[in-house]
């Protein structure tokens, strides 16, 4: 069990502490920012847990990470099964660019409610 130690200013005496891996550089983007505000928001408990442990950066950059790669793979995977492909991209610029906004919004969805959300 570790020792706190304390450093006086003024009258009072501050404990020093200092956060673990605070000096690591996560890249935190939309689904990051999203999951911050709903642990913010309805998960207060695990979000004082991360903040005291520190942890927060890398649990925001694991959910983005992983929410990238969701997002990238459901959308292969319904493009292809949908036969949205680069023949209807050169034949069809604008239904392409209507089926491929649809099929990523029905993916970031099953993100939200899979990875995000929970």
């Amino acid at each position: 069990m570790e020792k706190i130690t304390y450093h006086k200013e003024g009258d009072y005496l501050i404990p020093d502490l200092i956060m673990e891996n605070s000096c690591e550089d996560y890249h935190i983007g939309k689904y990051g920012r999203l999951r911050l505000n709903y642990i913010k928001e309805y998960k207060k408990g695990l979000y004082t847990e991360l903040m005291i442990k520190g942890t927060l950066s890398k649990h925001l950059a694991d959910i983005e990470r992983s929410a990238t790669e969701g997002v990238n793979t459901i959308i292969k995977k319904l493009a292809e099964s949908e036969n949205i492909n680069e023949d209807l991209k050169s034949n069809n610029q604008l239904e392409w660019v209507q089926a491929m906004n649809n099929i990523k919004n029905r993916a970031e969805e099953i993100v939200y409610n899979e990875i995000i959300y929970v």
